[in-house]
């Protein structure tokens, strides 16, 4: 097989083998405002423009030169729809359409990164996907359960990993070293990459980075945030074997290790801006560790019943330590280590029906769990049945899919899925609230969920599209939902409950979709209805100072929002770009200890959010540009959010209006530079719900040189 043949194969498996829809509506997407292909939305590769869904694309060059972005749920912050809540700098959990953590879902090279730990609200797990490893990000927003089963409410995101196809044109070689520099943060990224074909048949990438986070340096009266630095390594590696024209294997692996990273909101080094309240603890300290590996194969083009077939199987590893110093005399440690084994396989397949997709996955999780109390000296004082949660525990899922795509006339088109999930828990080892005895839990579930999509060209050249649908999403009840006993938020902690039900939810959504030679835009509306939301709800008791909540499926409610975003180029090399979302929400939760039912503004509500900006690309080689992110106060607040005063200020979050300055240049094919001067005002702020501020004014400088 050739060379060019072997990159038209590998080109060709992006379109077949990601996940996730793309769309050029982005910030940093399709600066040439070219078709960008989607395929996640749909499980098969079409433009953005023929996709009925809300969905965008952030590519390698984006993530590396014009965003320099540090982590992947940052590299999601200028999205609509999204808002990106960091409880630390090391731990960050983008809010899609209103939901976050077990409602959102996020697979790595079409891997289910969620497993049956992810607890409730905010967390960090997002945050160990080394962003500078990935060729690119996709996002698709609303419920995608049909497809992607359980989780896939708010939205899906697939981090899609470099590979030979990442290669210059005419290059059998390509070596790589990226630097990225933070003021703000005195932070300095590394990153040396390899990526080439050993033979004719044979590709292998190897990619290591490096972080070194310093404390971050807030706005003009904040100043430095003390134990807010951490250290990152992350290496990869892919061997890409073609079999023929038409078919290929990938092996990969990748590992990621942050040390380090603290919550420092209940601490003693919290900050006091906006009337916060400061913590008591000493030290409260995670560390986490991923590996990923797995074997695939992917068919294109056959010639038997199925023109395509993708099949793998993977192993992740997904470690978490958590010290905490209360005081001087009450120290504990505890975390647990999850083992996820996975499978799928997918078929595409044409009929007299129309378009057929179809396939089954499966995940096992086996869970050790562990909480030790430590004697002033560091010795083992005593030792928990169980850590955050249950141990000695295993968690499954099956699940079975079929989508069909009916092409009604040549405008427009139907398209129609459906799947079967079923879940299953046990733990072995779960600590009783009620007696603090070990119990069992376990538990199944089953559910049936749905998808009805049409698509509509507006014109004979369907350059202007619109779109509307219904889809059903479902989360079923996980190991923290069951098992979890650990600290919530400020001065809770969540205790065990086993008898819950899957959550469900339905979304109906209408949208607009241009894409001109010089106009790239989408615009969404949706409105999700929630039944039986699984709440924390309050039971009067106090253990060890701190407020007892355990879940009840007691949450009825909706998210509703507007999505826009665009960009327009005009002849003159300018081009302007903006996003803007607004959403509402309310759902019935438990407020106080009382057994009474509330209806209240949902969790962290995103606030009405935009952003502005006018990029002048200078010729093919120097660009410039400059932007304007604004938001307003964050004050309809939920109980929870009210209670919650070491990241939510009294009243809510503050709005706040920041500048930015960025400028690039591709020196020649091998260098790319950028430099850019964010929150030019020094303004002090922070994203709702955080728990810390953003930086102060920060230089942000990023070098790539491959040779």
């Amino acid at each position: 097989m050739t060379h060019r043949s072997a990159l038209r194969l590998v080109i060709a498996s992006i379109i077949s083998t990601a996940w996730v829809a793309g769309s050029g509506a982005s910030e940093g997407v399709a600066e040439s405002n070219t078709p960008t292909v989607v395929v996640t939305a749909t499980r098969e590769a079409r433009l953005l423009k023929d996709a009925p869904y809300a969905a965008s694309v952030l590519p390698a060059d984006v993530l590396r030169i014009e965003k320099s972005v540090r982590t992947l749920p940052e590299a999601l912050a200028d999205e609509a729809g999204v808002m990106v809540q960091k409880t630390g700098h090391g731990q960050g959990s983008p809010y899609i359409r209103g939901f976050t953590s077990q409602r959102t879902l996020c697979m790595v090279d079409g891997i289910r990164l969620n497993n049956s730990v992810f607890r409730e609200g905010p967390n960090q797990y997002w945050n160990t996907v080394d962003a500078l490893g990935l060729n690119r990000i996709e996002l698709v927003r609303g419920p995608f359960s049909a497809l992607y089963g359980s989780d896939a409410v708010g939205g899906t995101v697939n981090a899609m990993s470099r590979g030979v196809r990442d290669i210059r044109p005419g290059s059998r070689w390509d070596r790589t070293l990226y630097y990225r520099y933070s003021s703000a943060e005195d932070s300095h990224v590394a990153r040396a990459e390899s990526i080439g074909q050993l033979n004719d048949r044979l590709a292998l990438t190897l990619g290591y980075t490096f972080k070194d986070f310093g404390d971050i340096e807030g706005g003009r009266t904040v100043g430095a945030q003390a134990m807010t630095g951490y250290d990152e390594q992350d290496w990869d590696a892919k061997l890409e074997y073609f079999l023929g024209d038409d078919a290929y294997l990938v092996l990969a692996h990748q590992d990621v290790e942050v040390d380090d990273a603290w919550r420092t909101h209940k601490t003693i080094y919290g900050i006091d801006w906006a009337g916060l309240s400061v913590g008591s603890e000493l030290r409260r300290v995670l560390d986490q560790e991923r590996s990923l590996t797995y074997l695939q194969y992917h068919q294109l083009d056959g010639a038997g019943f199925a023109e395509e077939i993708h099949a793998g199987i993977s192993h992740q590893l997904q470690v978490e330590d958590r010290d905490r110093l209360r005081t001087r005399a009450r120290h504990d440690v505890q975390g647990f280590d999850v083992h996820t084994y996975g499978a799928f396989v997918s078929f595409k397949s044409p009929s007299s029906i129309g378009q057929l997709l179809y396939g089954a996955e499966c995940y096992h999780d086996e869970v050790d769990s562990f909480k030790r109390t430590l004697n002033p000296d560091g010795s083992v004082l005593s030792t928990a049945i169980q850590g955050p949660v249950g141990d000695d525990a295993t968690y499954d899922t099956l699940g079975f899919y079929l989508q069909d795509e009916l092409p009604l006339t040549q405008r427009l088109s139907l398209l129609l899925g459906g799947r079967y999930e079923l879940a299953q828990a046990d733990a072995d080892a779960v600590e009783s609230p009620a007696t603090g005895e070990q119990i069992a839990v376990a538990g199944d579930w089953d559910a049936v969920v749905g998808s009805a999509r049409v698509l509509y060209a507006l014109n004979r050249e369907a350059t202007w599209t619109a779109f509307a649908g219904l889809s059903q999403g479902f989360r079923a009840p996980n190991l923290s939902d069951l098992t979890r006993l650990d600290s919530a938020r400020t001065d809770e902690i969540e205790t065990p409950s086993p008898d819950l039900d899957p959550e469900r939810f339905v979304s109906y959504e209408i949208g607009l979709t241009a894409g001109t030679p010089d106009l790239v835009a989408q615009l969404a509306c949706f409105h999700t209805r929630i039944d039986g939301m699984i709440v924390r709800t309050p039971t009067g008791r106090m253990i060890d100072d701190e407020r007892e909540v355990t879940k009840k499926n007691g949450g009825d409610g909706y998210v509703q929002g507007v999505e826009f975003n665009a960009r327009y180029r005009f002849a003159s090399g300018l081009t302007a770009f903006g996003v803007f979302t607004w959403m509402d929400g309310e759902v019935d939760t438990y407020p106080t200890s009382e057994a009474v039912l509330t209806t209240e503004t949902i969790d962290r509500l995103m606030p009405p959010t935009g952003r502005l900006g006018l990029r002048w690309d200078i010729s093919d080689r120097y660009w410039v540009e400059g932007a304007c992110a604004l938001a307003a106060a964050a004050d309809r607040l939920s109980t929870r959010d009210l209670s919650d005063s070491s990241r939510i200020p009294p009243g809510g979050t503050p709005d706040y209006t920041v500048y930015e300055c960025r400028a690039g240049c591709d020196y020649s094919d091998t260098l790319a530079v950028s430099l850019a001067v964010e929150n030019i005002t020094d303004e002090d702020y922070r994203i709702h719900g955080s728990g810390l501020n953003e930086p102060g004014r920060n230089l942000v400088l990023a070098l790539q040189s491959t040779f």
